[in-house]
Order: C-alpha cells, then structure tokens, then sequence
C-alpha cells in the first residue's frame, strides 16, 4: 500500500513538474527572450529580457498600466549587468547584476535598479516580487512619442550612451554614463 502512495504521489509530482514546464515554454514562445549587448573600451553593459508583443492590444495603460510597478518585459524580471562602475544621471550604479523595474506612467516613467535578482517577474497572484529595500538607483525619466507603432517591446542601446525602452508608440531613454 505505501509503494502505491509513494508512486501515485511521484507521478502528480511529476505531472505537475511537466506541467509547469510546458507552461514556461508556451510563455517564452509569446515572448521570446532577448539579449542586448554594449561594450566599449574595457566596459559591457548587457540587459537579458523577454519581449512581448501588442498582438492587437492595447499596451500603455492597459496591458502595462500606468502608476503600477512593472518587471519590464515578460516572463522573468528584467536583468542589466554591467562589469565596472557606471553613472546613470549622476548617480553612480556599482559594477553588478541588477533587476530592472519600471513604473510607467503617460509622461514619465520611473526607472529602478534593483540588487536583488528575481525568478520571475510576478507571483502568482499577479503582484510583483520586487522588494523596495533593495532598490540601489531610482531616477524618472520624460517620455517620448515614436511616429511608428512598434508592436514588440524592445530594449536597445543607443549613440551618446542611453539606454533605451519601447513598446507601442512610447519610447524611454537611461541616460548612461561610463
């Protein structure tokens, strides 16, 4: 009797693990994972994250809404890494691994990096894991409008050293300093 406990309990167990699994790869199918890379003289800056697409919704305010903590991508929170010391505004962000969270919002988001680094980017009930007491850098930043609809979320480094987010018509710019 206790062998077919013991065997009916590893079977759900591993249903349940095959389960989430699957689960995972459908997710990252819809949201690809991507890898942005900048490296100049002996400084690299890289940023892992998951890019979703609009898919015929509506993005700002909806999808991602305004005033609300946001892991900034999908699946997984978003990573920045740099291996030397930078300035973002002014303020000085030590060489490391940082999760990157946003607080979008119509005319400026807020930007926080984050010493912690996080498994996913929500719990299961939808709130974010993030924890405030570790957020090392925190700056807000103006949003600009694109003339083209952009239908995946995108992140990029840009000339003159920024940083840079984007989804639907909305773009944001880090200033970066090495």
């Amino acid at each position: 009797m206790l062998k077919k406990i013991i065997l009916i309990l590893l079977l759900i167990g591993l249903l349940l693990f095959g389960g989430f699994q699957y689960m995972i790869y459908q997710t990252k199918k819809a949201s690809p994972e991507q890898v942005e890379t900048y490296s100049k003289d002996d400084a690299t800056l890289s940023v892992f994250y998951s890019s979703p697409a609009a898919r015929g919704r509506k993005v700002m305010d909806s999808l991602v809404p305004f005033g609300k903590i946001w892991r900034t991508g999908a699946n997984e929170a978003t990573t920045f890494i740099t291996n030397k010391a930078i300035e973002i505004e002014g303020t000085e962000l030590a060489a490391g691994t940082y999760s990157l969270w946003t607080i979008p919002n119509k005319t400026s988001w807020e930007i926080i990096f984050n010493s912690k680094s996080y498994d996913w980017g929500l719990n299961w009930d939808g709130t974010s894991p993030r924890e405030p007491e570790f957020d090392v850098l925190r700056i807000t930043v103006p949003v600009e409008q694109l003339d083209q609809f952009q239908e995946r979320f995108q992140i990029h480094f840009e000339e003159n050293l920024y940083l840079t987010l984007s989804w639907e018509k909305t773009k944001v710019k880090i200033p970066i300093a090495l």
